[in-house]
């Protein structure tokens, strides 16, 4: 049971000053009173996903894990921001032997991403990280002790990175990414913001322009860093996994539709069953594993035969949809598809990952919905990587037209496979950024705040 004043007294009494405590304030007491909803909202969710109340206390500070004696901290809220983080946590336990890394995580998809990722590696411990109490942010810290943290992208907690300052564990914003749409959102409090952001030791921002908003929010020690994502590598087992897959499909035609969002399948589906031939196979892989029988039923809605790739079984001739209900196989996927359909960006939901598609070669199509990628998926489509359309159902169109012409589909994969190679290195810049952080004294023992 968590004890709301006792949590408000705790916190108070551990920032330096009271103008910071004051300027949190109102963010803390919003917390302290939603968070019987937040509760709530865990349990609706664990309806559809039970692993949602797993390892339920992690989330308010208390840990089951023993500590390691050195360790890094690398936060990435859900799957996109720990697929992201693949090549840097590697990069990390390279540069620092002697260190752990513990990989913290909002949602229990990020958690299971981050053990296929990293399977194996004895190094990488996964958690949850707590809500933004301080009680909950110093028993993190207390327990873990991290000589410095990594946060991936946007994801920040007042109370936690402040936490951090008092303690003296340097944080890096690492791959940050802050769209014009985002920066307003920020912008509304100045003040909160203003502190957050000072709340850092340096800021890797992946464009000008990212860097560019983010000082203007008030962050100090900018630098542009580049995409991480560039620097994520299609891994052996995947593309041997592509090969099995295309082996079960043969050889007809693979349209994938990648980390669809809710709405989308439909919109998909009935573009697909108007424009493709019933020889083409619709490779379909929901962004999210508990929607996997929803967009199973949509598919029966529309009168196509669907197999699931976790039944292992031949694809039949008269199929024609393949549900991609697994996890971490993505590189698997964009690897036995000839055109790759980007979800998120069918809808208002601001796009996914195209990066990993353009690094194996396959050709792919975009929605209008962007803003999330807008960097990236404007220099792809400048660089003839990708193919942007109006709607789900030109985009349809236009990837069945990529099928029926090899020769315009190698062109874009050899663009998109060179795209993909010219914006690597951003990995390297970032563990020389987090080098001039690292504090002198040793890991294992940082001072406890009197």
């Amino acid at each position: 049971m968590v004890n709301f004043a006792e949590a408000t007294a705790y916190t108070c009494t551990l920032v330096p000053s009271p103008l910071p405590m004051l300027t949190r304030l109102p963010y803390t007491l919003l917390w302290i009173v939603a968070l019987p909803v937040v509760l709530l909202r865990l349990l609706w969710r664990a309806r559809r996903q039970p692993a949602y109340l797993k390892h339920l206390g992690e989330r308010f500070g208390r840990y089951r894990v023993r500590a390691p004696a050195a360790v890094i901290w690398v936060h990435a809220v859900s799957v996109g921001e720990t697929r992201a983080a693949e090549p840097l946590v590697r990069a990390l336990l390279a540069r620092w032997p002697e260190h752990s890394v513990v990989l913290t995580h909002m949602t229990p998809t990020g958690r299971d991403t981050a053990k296929v990722l990293f399977k194996g590696e004895s190094r990488v411990l996964r958690t949850y990280l707590p809500y933004d109490l301080g009680c909950f942010a110093h028993a993190f810290l207390r327990h873990f002790r991290p000589v410095f943290g990594v946060v991936m992208e946007t994801e920040l907690w007042p109370n936690l990175l402040a936490a951090c300052r008092r303690r003296d564990i340097p944080v890096l914003l690492a791959n940050a990414r802050l769209s014009e749409r985002s920066a307003r959102r920020y912008a509304r409090l100045p003040a909160l913001t203003a502190l957050t952001m000072k709340a850092l030791s340096a800021i890797g921002a992946q464009t000008a322009a990212d860097a560019a908003r983010l000082s203007q929010l008030g962050a100090r020690r900018v630098a542009v860093t580049g995409n991480i994502k560039f620097d994520i590598t299609p891994p052996e087992a995947a593309l041997a996994l592509a090969e099995a897959l295309r082996a079960r499909i043969g050889t007809r035609p693979v349209l994938l539709a990648a980390s669809t969002r809710e709405g989308e399948e439909a919109l998909l589906l009935t573009a697909f069953a108007r424009h493709a031939g019933t020889d083409t196979l619709l490779l379909l892989v929901p962004r999210h594993p508990q929607r996997f029988d929803e967009v199973a039923a949509l598919a029966a809605a529309q009168g196509l035969k669907l197999q699931r790739r976790s039944a292992e079984a031949p694809i039949d001739a008269d199929t024609r949809v393949l549900l991609g209900d697994s996890m971490g196989e993505m590189f698997a996927y964009y690897g036995c598809a000839q055109v790759a359909l980007i979800g998120g960006s069918w809808l208002p939901f601001g796009g996914q990952n195209l990066i990993e598609a353009c690094a194996v070669g396959t050709p792919v199509v975009l929605g209008p919905h962007t803003f999330n990628f807008m960097a990236v998926a404007e220099e792809a489509v400048r660089a003839g990587a990708a193919l942007r359309a109006a709607d789900a159902d030109a985009g349809v169109r236009t990837a069945v037209e990529l099928l029926a012409d090899p020769a315009r589909r190698e062109h874009i994969a050899a663009a998109g496979r060179a795209f993909a190679t010219t914006h690597q290195g951003a990995t390297a810049r970032t563990v020389a950024l987090l080098e001039s952080l690292r504090p002198r004294r040793r890991a294992s023992a940082p001072p406890e705040p009197k």
